[in-house]
């Protein structure tokens, strides 16, 4: 509750101070914080992790934070304590690309907190400000067998006006194949020609995904999606995620993120993060 109440008394002195101050600089930084979209509000408070900036604080609603990821303590106060304990050498945030969706922002970032990794953050906004958060984290790995990284490959957004159509391909492409094994299904949706390959273990193609699959039945591992919980989506990029088992029948969070042309899946990026029993949360919102 104290950290809350400084973040208020911090925003509310930083906003008094700024109306006091009759200058057109002032009243012009006023109104470009006002007219700040949702994405760039976002990439504020992730980069605010290496700048240690302030102000971004403002664009998370002090009274209602709700955090679902489930090694973080809820609201403000509990983000406050993952900063308080923050390395000698700080954190690194590099937002690689990021995406809005009506209330939602969702970002594929580089990180280095408490080691290099990757996440896809997603948040939700009320009124302008962040009032949720998901998440899903996972260590930097060597490039894959294609050459590829966890994050390189496109970023540019184009066809603006195909996101409702694009979120529907890839939502049906996971319930009939990731849910119901209609693999004969798979070209209805991936382009077998062009099929860019992220994960870090998988090779690009159908051929590269054929191989992996193979690979987990001869280990007596599974890879087993059981329901999407959100599907967002900008344009040519559109993010699922979903629950299922991993590996040796793990609780898993699926975050999987698709480029599509012409209707049809070209790239896929993904993080595969095991959830931690209940008895290890710190906070009850849930993974999702």
């Amino acid at each position: 509750m104290r950290l809350i109440k400084f973040f208020g008394i911090l925003i509310l002195t930083l906003t008094i101070g700024a109306c006091n101050d009759g200058s057109n600089l002032s009243k012009s930084k006023i109104e470009s914080k006002m007219e700040l979209s949702k994405k760039a509000k976002a990439i504020a408070v992730l980069e605010s992790l290496e700048t240690g900036s302030k102000e971004p604080i403002a664009y998370i609603n002090p009274n209602k934070y709700i955090q679902h990821n489930l090694s973080v303590g809820d609201g403000l106060e509990g983000f406050g304590e993952v900063i308080k304990h923050a390395p000698p050498q700080g954190f690194k945030a590099k937002v690689i690309r990021a995406f809005e969706d009506g209330d939602f922002v969702f970002t594929h970032t580089e990180y280095d907190f408490f080691g290099p990794k990757i996440g896809f953050d997603v948040f939700r906004f009320e009124n302008d400000l962040i009032v949720e958060h998901w998440d899903n984290l996972i260590e930097v790995q060597p490039a894959n067998p294609s050459g590829r990284t966890q994050t390189d490959g496109a970023t540019d957004i184009t066809d603006i006006d195909k996101t409702t159509e694009n979120k529907n391909i890839v939502k049906s492409f996971i319930d009939d194949v990731l849910l119901n094994h209609q693999n004969e299904k798979i070209t209805d949706y991936i382009n077998p020609t062009k099929y860019l390959q992220h994960n870090p273990v998988v090779a690009d193609g159908l051929d590269g995904f054929g191989a992996a699959m193979k690979y987990f039945a001869e280990n007596n591992l599974v890879m087993e999606y059981t329901k999407t919980h959100k599907v967002l989506g900008e344009g040519n990029f559109v993010l699922s995620m979903s629950e299922g088992k991993f590996g040796k029948g793990e609780h898993t969070s699926f975050y999987d993120l698709f480029r599509l042309e012409n209707g049809k899946i070209v790239e896929h990026w993904d993080v595969i993060s095991t959830i931690p029993s209940e008895s290890e949360w710190k906070n009850k919102n849930g993974k999702f």
